[in-house]
Formats: structure tokens, C-alpha cells, sequence
């Protein structure tokens, strides 16, 4: 079977579904930093749920490009520390603080950055070969 290659403007477009889809992933690891040391408004209460989102294929331009579908709660346990005197303590003196880990987090933002970047690079490409094309088309 014969593989069929995508055309320049396929490229353009799946390069552009990732674009959107690291961006949004981006989001994700920006509100999770953010909230890293947030505690819960109640005493003993949950704090801030990492979040981490899910991707899936979508057909683009003639070929198979990625989306953000939905964005779940990381299911990993909560930190505790011993702090009597905090608004947020439980019965026990322990206060819940999110399942988020910066170094995590920052790995993460490296990652979707340079697929970000690579993205880039491949629309960039393909508008260069697509402008050789034209300048050899007009010889």
C-alpha cells in the first residue's frame, strides 16, 4: 500500500493543530504554577487539583493532526505539612497543599516550548519550499 505523503498546505495545517495544542498545554502548566502553593479556603479542605491535559488525533488538511480534548485532575495524593496555626489545618494540625511540583511543571513548560518552536520551524520550512517552488515555476 502505497503511504500518501501530505501536501504543503496539510503540513501548514497539522504543524498549526500542534501550535494550538501546546499552546493550550501551556495554559495548563501556567495555572498549575500558579496555584502551587495555594491552600483550601476551608479547614481541611482540598487545595488546588493539578491539572494535565489530553490530547487525541484530528483529521486536518488530507492528514492527522493533535487537539486538546479535555483537561483532567491529576489523581496523585496531596502534600501535607504540620501546621497547627494555619486557617486551612485540619482537626490534626495538617494542612493539604496541591499535588503540584514545580521542577514538574517547568520540565513540562520546557517541553511543550520546544514543540512549540518545532512547529514553528516546520510552517516556516514549507512556506520556503512552497516561495523555491514559485521563484523555479516562473524560470
Amino acid at each position: 500500500m502505497a503511504e500518501i505523503k501530505p501536501t504543503s498546505g496539510a503540513t501548514q495545517s497539522i504543524a498549526t493543530s500542534a501550535l494550538r495544542a501546546q499552546q493550550a498545554r501551556m495554559r495548563i502548566i501556567a495555572e498549575n504554577l500558579a496555584n502551587a502553593n495555594s491552600t483550601s479556603r476551608t479547614p481541611g479542605g482540598d487545595p488546588y487539583r493539578r491539572q494535565t491535559p489530553v490530547f487525541a488525533p484530528v483529521k486536518v488538511d488530507g492528514g492527522t493532526g493533535v487537539k486538546m480534548v479535555r483537561v483532567e485532575p491529576d489523581r496523585k495524593d496531596f502534600r501535607t505539612e504540620y501546621e497547627p496555626g494555619h486557617p486551612s489545618a485540619d482537626a490534626t494540625g495538617y494542612v493539604k497543599l496541591p499535588n503540584v511540583d514545580s521542577l514538574i511543571e517547568a520540565m513540562d513548560m520546557k517541553a511543550a516550548q520546544r514543540a512549540y518552536e518545532a512547529n514553528l520551524n516546520v510552517i516556516e520550512t514549507a512556506r520556503a519550499m512552497e516561495m523555491r517552488t514559485l521563484d523555479l515555476l516562473k524560470k
